[in-house]
């Protein structure tokens, strides 16, 4: 039991330390985080208006989901670099 437990508190300050290194290189690079927001803004709109946009709509969602995602790993492989 205390093995797993170990285990567990291991994760968890894994999991903890990645967190704070994720906002941390967020906050070195303060516009991507902006343009992180932005897209998740204009994501939601995108997601919550009844027009199609012209057949764009599911395109552009599919866009602004990519480019968070973009987004985040660059900031992770930052993290990640700055970290050794």
């Amino acid at each position: 039991m205390k093995f797993v437990s170990g285990i567990v508190l291991g994760m968890l300050l894994c999991v903890g330390t990645w967190t704070l290194n994720a906002q941390n290189e967020a906050a070195k690079h303060p516009r991507i985080e902006a343009a992180i927001r932005a897209i998740k803004d204009a994501r939601e709109e995108l997601g919550a208006a009844p027009d199609d946009f012209g057949g764009h709509k599911a395109d552009a969602i599919k866009a602004c989901d990519n480019a968070i995602h973009q987004l985040q790993l660059a900031l992770e492989y930052r993290a990640k670099k700055d970290r050794h």
